[in-house]
Order: C-alpha cells, then structure tokens, then sequence
C-alpha cells in the first residue's frame, strides 16, 4: 500500500500542473461581447424621443454612424473584451433585404438577420431570432458578454436562455419622452441596465424636412469632392491634437469615436454647405477620407 503512495502523489501532482496550465490558458482568452439591436424597438423608440414619431417614413436614421456610436459605447464598457460582431435584426417583406438593410449588411462586422414584415408592417420572427442567436453564442461560449437593444418583453426567454450558458446580458434601451418605453419583466431579468439618451441619437436622427446646409436646388457633392474634405478635416484634427492622438485613434479602424465622428460630421457639413445626414454612401465617403489622410501620417 505504502508503495503505491509515491505513485498517487505523482499523479496529484500532474493533475494539478494540468489544471494550472488550464487555468493560465483560460486567463489568457480574451472576454468577448456582441451587441444585439432590435431595430423595430431601435426605430419606433428613437424617431419618438428626436423626430416626434415612430414612422420611419418621417425620418431618416444614418445607421452606419449609429453602429459605429454603439460599437464605441461598448468599447468603452466592456474596455477588456473585443467585439464579435454587431446583430442587426429587422422585419421585411418576404424576408428580402431593403436598399437600406443592404447596405446595413455590407457594413464591416455587421450581420443583418431579418424577420417577416405582415401587411400590417409589424414584425414577425425577430425575437425567436435573437433568442436563437443569444443562446447558441452564449452556449459555444462565443461571447461573453451581450449587449441588448430592445425592449419587448418577449426577449425575456432570449436573456434567460444566454444566462442559462453563464453569459451576461446588458439591457440598452432608448430614452422616453415620458413613461417606459422597456417591458419591467425584460427590466428584472438582464443583468445590468443603461439609457441611451436624446444626445446619443440626434446625429444620426433627422426629419425628412428642409435640410439645415441644403437650400433649394443644391447639388448633392460628389463621393470625390466629399472624401477630400474628410481628409482636409482629418488635417485640422490632427493639426489640434498632435500627432499623440493617433496612439487612441488607430486601434478602432475602422471606426472612429462617437465625439469625433461627430465633430467630422459638423465640420463637414459646414464645408460643403450641404447636410449628409440620412446620406450612408456620402458619409463613408467622408469617414474614408478621414482615415486615408490619418493613416499617412502614422
């Protein structure tokens, strides 16, 4: 019996070291996060609070720059973890993508998953989607960490089902102009809860009324014309800031800071006396530009 002690500690022995390395390896893996937005919720809860209405015909909404804004709101959160990717889920007659959702798809690090539209323009299928694409992630240990835009009290199953796997779900939801715009049930169940407020979506939320840069008759600028000023602003930006900036600036690419894609934004329009608010192809053009000029000079 005493012969076989040598043995047995030997054995304890290799276990444990197995385990340390494990548990090295698992400290090692970087956190990750996704972010999930309900656009119907995103849409209707966002057109109220800046536009007044929840018809998006009334509205134009610059997706591409609120992603961004999303994408560098959980940067800023999550400041340890790196993103997955952002789940973009909408309605849609047939299930075929809208010009707008296309080029919400073509997006980096975007995946655009659709609904039904029925002929009353309500959503079918959306939340058994994001159930579906919470729980497999949380269960293939994806992520670990989700970020949820949405407010229907049916994403309850989707948050349980994530939690169930040990994943964290983080509730975002949209300031209301009064009241509650988020189900209590969804409320109680996430892990962590955040409001986007009414400064967070003016940028990226316009009226389809008279634009503030566009008179009458204006013509719309060329991608050209529009890629050349975001380069000339990137020069003024870094003529400001210094060339010390670029070490916080460069890891997004190609995303830029919510701040100062806003302050691109502004200056841009105040260039080209012309609005590229709603304009997605327009403001890529500029963001391009941007970087293309900030790129030279790292």
């Amino acid at each position: 019996m005493n012969d076989d002690l040598p043995a047995l500690a030997a054995r304890i022995d290799r276990t444990n070291e197995l385990l340390t390395r494990m548990l090295a390896e698992v400290a090692k893996t970087p956190s990750t996060h996704a972010i999930f937005v309900d656009a119907g919720y995103l849409y209707a809860a966002a057109g109220r609070l800046v536009a007044g209405t929840e018809d998006r015909r009334a509205f134009d909404l610059d997706a591409e720059g609120l992603i961004e804004a999303l994408i560098d709101r959980a940067r800023s959160i999550f400041a340890d973890s790196r993103l997955l990717r952002v789940y973009w889920y909408d309605g849609a007659r047939r299930r075929i993508h809208t010009t707008e959702q296309q080029s919400i798809a073509e997006l980096p690090d975007v995946k655009v998953r659709l609904g039904n539209l029925n002929a009353n323009n309500q959503q079918k299928g959306v939340d058994s989607l994001i159930r579906s694409d919470l729980e497999s992630l949380a269960r293939h240990r994806a992520i670990s960490d989700a970020a949820l835009l949405g407010g229907d009290e049916d994403l309850v199953s989707a948050v349980e089902a994530a939690q169930g796997y040990g994943a964290r779900v983080h509730l975002w939801g949209i300031e209301a102009p009064e009241g509650r715009n988020q189900a209590e049930p969804l409320l109680w169940e996430v892990d962590s809860q955040r409001t986007l407020d009414l400064d967070f979506f003016k940028p990226y939320v316009s009226r389809r009324t008279a634009a503030a840069y566009e008179p009458a008759g204006a013509n719309r600028p060329t991608r050209e014309t529009v890629r050349f000023v975001g380069a000339q602003v990137a020069a003024k930006w870094l003529s400001a800031r210094g060339r010390e900036a670029l070490a916080d600036l460069l890891p997004g690419h190609p995303y830029l800071p919510g701040s100062v894609d806003q302050d691109l934004l502004v200056e841009a329009e105040g260039i080209l006396q012309y609005s590229l608010r709603g304009q997605a192809d327009l403001r890529r053009a500029l963001r391009d530009g941007f970087w293309e000029h900030v790129q030279t000079q790292y």
